[in-house]
């Protein structure tokens, strides 16, 4: 008797997760060892960091060949909120330029980066109310989704997953996610240096 087993392959949001493991833990400790939340000072070098990466990414919020791809696309971008954030605490935005839009293959990595975030934005968001800010006053832009964290995420990355790419596409994915990483890095590092 022969057993015949398929092997599942991997989703490709778990694929970009364990290719990107080692980045977003970088990313994760260089956040925590910047201490955003130890001072009004620190976080709004934090509220900085933030809106020069949601600026970067806000044509692909935009993009109308990805909102098929990823029905409430538009509704997700968190800069207005931001925004808002640097109103409430009487700052000047900083400069920050609008990313270029990019190939479905790079926007997808850099969204799912992106959109990562905003679950590990509900410990942010719990350190932020130290400082007295919340979601309807200084940390808008760390806010959950009605629906939860986990449910919006796993809608995103349902659609993610749902994407028909080539394997040299999904590859051109996985490399978008790694500089979207190394992006996130730099400007840690641009911020809080």
């Amino acid at each position: 008797m022969t057993i015949h087993a398929e092997i599942e392959t991997p989703s490709r949001a778990k694929r970009l997760k364990a290719v990107s493991s080692a980045a977003h833990e970088r990313v994760d400790n260089g956040v925590m060892a910047a201490a955003p939340f130890a001072s009004r000072q620190a976080y709004e070098r934090f509220l900085r960091f933030q809106y020069r990466l949601h600026r970067r990414v806000e044509t692909l919020y935009a993009d109308a060949a990805l909102q098929p791809l990823l029905p409430d696309l538009a509704a997700r971008s968190r800069l207005a909120a931001l925004e808002q954030d640097f109103a409430d605490l009487g700052l000047v935005l900083p400069q920050a330029d609008l990313g270029p839009a990019l190939e479905t293959p790079e926007a997808l990595g850099w969204l799912y980066v992106v959109e990562g975030s905003n679950m590990g934005a509900a410990f942010l968001a719990k350190e932020a109310v130290k400082l007295g800010f919340s979601d309807e006053f200084g940390a808008r832009h760390l806010a959950g989704h009605p629906d939860g964290r986990g449910l919006h995420w796993r809608r995103f990355t349902a659609a993610l997953d749902a994407v028909e790419l080539t394997p040299a596409e999904d590859a051109r994915v996985e490399s978008a996610a790694t500089a979207a990483f190394d992006h996130v890095e730099k400007l840690i590092g641009e911020e809080f240096a």
